[in-house]
């Protein structure tokens, strides 16, 4: 018989862990502050809404911050705030969650695909120059599951076609990229502040940039109550209704959280790093399975930890599939997941679906009369296309407990002894990836 637990063998990982994974970690400190909100019937309130982002600000260095009520909103917001509009192209990673570039339909814009690097699972800045053209607006780069982006070639790349970046940094809270946070290079950023995110407060958003005409629009695009802030005159004749049509305002028990959370998260995250840096070094040593990091003394780190990935070569162990291998290392005890996200660039929404009624594909309704754009294809990333069958996520540990984080990455090297044995029985083909699935799964 196999020592594998998923051929009849023993399980590797038998007690209870939960204590590792659970977050956020809620402290009296954060009940006390939420309660007081909430005692006072002050959750629609801007006040404490406003200190969070004045304090936010101040701690990544940056001029104005604006919390909304979803990442998706802040992303939405920030947008807006660059310009963005009808006729305008977009160019955003085929690998990322749908709300880094969806809103664009609601701008009345056109969402261009790029490839992704196969290290760092984050856009090409050489493939984005491939899709810009004269109708380029911005670039959305993600840094995604907290990997940092190559922002010195992507902002090269923007200076030269004078477009604008904007940064969804929704994995990567405190991620820094050769010394500079994430979040603080490109024109605007936008951070989910949701649960499941690394800086979790609930669910919320904010977006942050240096320039006051963008802060300024975003208000006027989805914060209606601040439009007394806006001091820019040409904007001045637009205050008092949403421009947008979009109410965005965050919660204030989110808020109040937030406030408490910033005074602890930084701790935390160097916690966080400890325990996945170790975790990392040992499977490192594992034949197959190589960690999605920056490299050591580069500058660079992933802040947070953000579904932590692991790339895994299928090759080094005799052609053994990614879903195979994790339904074996779940067998044992670990909670793993095959893949990552599913590529945007063929999903129906964005080839043929009408969303507004225009009579055509709404991705392309509003270019200018005479321009065509093709449906791009899975030839045209060959990255991005495949990526699921060469990923899979990892536990995410919270607390430094070297013991036990030995004892999972012992699952994984369990699992790559004995992948002879799993062969047999390999049946799989394709990963269709999506992490939203794996989040069902586990509740």
């Amino acid at each position: 018989m196999s020592e594998l637990a998923i051929l009849g063998g023993d399980k590797k990982i038998k007690d209870d862990h939960k204590s590792l994974f659970k977050w956020p970690i809620v402290t009296k400190a954060h009940e006390e502050a939420v309660l007081e909100v909430l005692r006072a019937g002050n959750m629609s309130g801007t006040d404490v809404t406003m200190k969070f982002e004045d304090e936010y600000a101040k701690d990544i260095g940056m001029d104005y911050a604006l919390a909304c009520n979803t990442g998706t909103a802040a992303i939405h917001c920030g947008l807006y705030g660059l310009g963005v509009g009808v006729g305008d192209e977009v160019i955003c990673p085929t690998i990322t969650y749908w709300a880094s570039i969806l809103q664009v339909y609601s701008l009345g814009a056109t969402p261009v695909f790029a490839d992704i690097e196969p290290d760092t699972l984050c856009v090409s800045a050489e493939d984005i120059e491939k899709r810009i053209t004269p109708r380029t607006k911005a670039i959305v780069v993600v840094h995604y599951c907290g990997m940092p982006a190559d922002m010195d070639a992507i902002m090269a790349v923007a200076k030269k076609h004078g477009v604008k970046v904007f940064e969804d940094c929704s994995h990567s809270h405190t991620t820094l990229y050769k010394g500079k946070e994430t979040g603080t290079i490109g024109d605007a950023s936008g951070f989910s502040l949701m649960t499941g995110k690394s800086f979790a407060i609930g669910e919320g958003g904010i977006m942050f940039t240096n320039d006051q005409e963008v802060y300024e629009r975003a208000l006027l695009f989805g914060h209606y109550s601040r439009h007394p802030k806006i001091e820019l005159e040409h904007l001045k004749k637009y205050t008092g209704l949403p421009s947008g049509g979009y109410k965005y305002r965050m919660h204030q028990l989110t808020s109040a959280f937030g406030r408490v959370q910033l005074t602890m998260y930084r701790e935390q995250f160097a916690e966080i790093d400890k325990a996945m840096t170790y975790f990392c070094d040992l499977l490192d040593e594992i034949p197959g399975l190589t960690p999605v990091r920056p490299a050591k003394d580069s500058g660079s780190n992933k802040g947070g930890w953000y579904l932590p990935l692991m790339h895994y070569n299928s090759q080094e162990l005799g052609g053994l599939s990614v879903q195979r291998f994790v339904e074996a290392v779940k067998a044992e005890g670990v909670e793993c997941f095959p893949g990552c996200n599913k590529p945007l660039h063929d999903h129906i929404l964005m080839t043929d679906m009408d969303v507004y009624g225009h009579g055509k594909p709404t991705r392309v309704a509003n270019l200018p009369e005479g321009v065509t754009i093709e449906n791009q294809s899975d030839e045209d990333f060959p990255v991005g296309a495949n990526i699921n069958d060469k990923v899979c996520m990892i536990p995410w540990f919270k607390h430094y407990k070297p013991e036990i984080i030995k004892e999972y990455a012992d699952v994984f090297a369990k699992v790559v002894s004995n992948y002879q044995d799993l062969l047999e029985g390999d049946t799989h083909q394709k990963t269709e990836g999506g992490y939203s699935n794996a989040f069902k799964k586990k509740k």
